[in-house]
């Protein structure tokens, strides 16, 4: 876990959220995190704006978020987690949260721009440098998507 976060519960921004995830513009995908209570749990937000490229050919005339970027949303905010709820690697080697799984993956309403996705993130369990975490967004308090996420934290 970065030596520099406040205690928990707490709310990360762009920059912190950065300084985290390996991802960039425009494949990251978060832009706040709400809380974060390291081991057990994270709530995130997504801010869905219209002049997001994937919206150019998904679809045309009725923009919808597509299912898998919702997915990896919920991916990065589990990362976010993994990363803060295991020890820093002891040789000191960047880490680096690789998806490895979804399970029971359900869409239940269209996100579309306008819309803020709630993401939120709870640990199953973390054996080694694996987890298993579930998983759901939500868009004005109704469920969008829910699944099982199973992530892998690699040294690399």
């Amino acid at each position: 876990m970065p030596d520099n976060l406040p205690v928990p519960p707490f709310v990360l921004d762009i920059e912190k959220i950065a300084a985290l995830l390996p991802h960039r513009y425009p494949f990251l995908l978060i832009d706040r995190v709400l809380e974060l209570d390291a081991g057990v749990r994270v709530k995130a937000l997504k801010n869905v704006t219209a002049n997001e490229p994937f919206f150019n050919g998904h679809f045309p005339g009725k923009k919808v978020m597509p299912g898998v970027l919702m997915i990896e949303s919920l991916a990065q905010a589990a990362a976010i987690l993994a990363y803060t709820s295991q020890p820093k690697d002891p040789a000191g080697r960047e880490q680096i949260v690789y998806l490895a799984g979804i399970d029971e993956a359900r869409f239940k309403k269209m996100v579309v721009p306008g819309d803020q996705l709630i993401l939120e993130v709870t640990v199953e369990k973390i054996k080694r440098n694996i987890g298993k975490f579930k998983c759901r967004a939500t868009v004005d308090g109704q469920l969008a998507v829910e699944a099982t996420l199973i992530a892998a934290l690699q040294a690399g």
